[in-house]
């Protein structure tokens, strides 16, 4: 019971540190989880946010179990502190007739810790079981191959030991996990997908913003692909590049944003990329005319006070959704 005690003390603070990273890694997240969610479900259920959020945490932890502590200093005495990779799968073997029962718990404990994801993957992600099996194998591969190498290069020794049959454990626990999804799944039937084309006309705040950001991100990419061949082009031949406080830019990055938020919606019933991808039109009523060319003014002037002047805009913004459950522009 002692050894356990002491087996179990050895992931204490790899814990700690998952939680602690937990928080920041969430707000990190954020946007790119409920950006899939609503892609995927159409709609935002608590249930499956909190797992998302618990499955962030899991990865955390999964990353910290295997990979932390660090090891202090800049050198070690060869191959993992003198202990070479195993690349004998039936190693566990060897293991026992030295150690006994004491080498029953890294065994159990390979298998348990990939559990998780392999049920993430059956239930959250949906995926069937060769997929669910080759996302344990790559996970565990990417950890035995950070551990071999020293992080990737961070430290010029590798401090934990590769072994081929950590490898059969962690796949075998993904396994496990998945078989218990697919028994959840017949107990309590997980909720139905999005309709294929399913588009909603009354998208609430937090999937506009949602959104916006999706289009903000290509948007930003845009802009830096035409500015760079740009610079190429006038450098070609012979011409000074854009300075970067170039009036020229900022022109370009006005009409990238237009053309984001106004143009595209416009030839598409009102779905932006990041609009289309959450399945959100931004047009909530049919307009026509006029009207219609007017909405896109507003809409496109409101994004850009909400992008140049965010600390006080947003919050306009959202208290003016709160009270009215639309957008100023709506209302047109």
């Amino acid at each position: 019971m002692g050894y356990l005690s002491q087996f179990l003390g050895r992931f204490s603070e790899s814990f700690l540190a998952a939680v602690a990273l937990w928080p920041l890694a969430s707000m990190a997240l954020t946007l790119p989880i409920l950006a899939y969610l609503y892609h995927r479900d159409g709609r935002m259920r608590a249930a499956t946010a909190v797992s998302a959020y618990l499955a962030v945490l899991y990865v955390l932890g999964l990353g910290c179990f295997t990979l932390y502590p660090l090891p202090d200093g800049a050198s070690g005495p060869g191959i993992t502190y003198g202990i070479e990779p195993r690349f004998n799968p039936l190693g566990f073997f060897d293991d026992v007739a030295k150690d006994g029962l004491r080498a029953l718990p890294d065994m159990v404990a390979n298998v348990v810790f990939f559990v998780p994801l392999g049920f993430l993957a059956g239930r959250l992600l949906r995926w069937r079981l060769v997929p669910a099996l080759a996302l344990g194998f790559c996970a565990s591969l990417l950890i035995e191959t950070a551990q071999l190498t020293g992080l990737f290069g961070v430290y010029p020794f590798a401090y934990r030991m590769f072994d081929v049959c950590d490898l059969i454990c962690n796949t075998g626990g993904a396994a496990a996990g998945w078989g218990l999804a697919a028994l959840a799944a017949r107990l309590l039937p997980p909720g139905e997908l999005a309709r294929e084309g399913h588009v909603t006309n009354r998208p609430g705040f937090v999937r506009r913003t949602v959104a916006f950001w999706i289009d903000m991100m290509v948007a930003g990419a845009l802009l830096v692909i035409i500015l760079l061949a740009a610079n190429f082009a006038l450098m070609a031949m012979g011409l000074p590049a854009w300075a970067d406080d170039s009036g020229w830019e900022r022109a370009l990055m006005a009409a990238v944003f237009v053309t984001v938020e106004g143009i595209v919606p416009w030839f598409r019933q009102g779905r932006t990329l990041g609009g289309g991808f959450v399945r959100m039109t931004c047009e909530t009523r049919l307009r026509t005319g006029w009207r219609r060319a007017a909405f896109y003014v507003a809409r496109v002037a409101a994004l850009a006070c909400a992008l140049v002047f965010s600390p006080v805009a947003l919050p306009i913004l959202l208290v003016f959704y709160v009270v009215k459950r639309c957008m100023p522009y709506d209302l047109m």
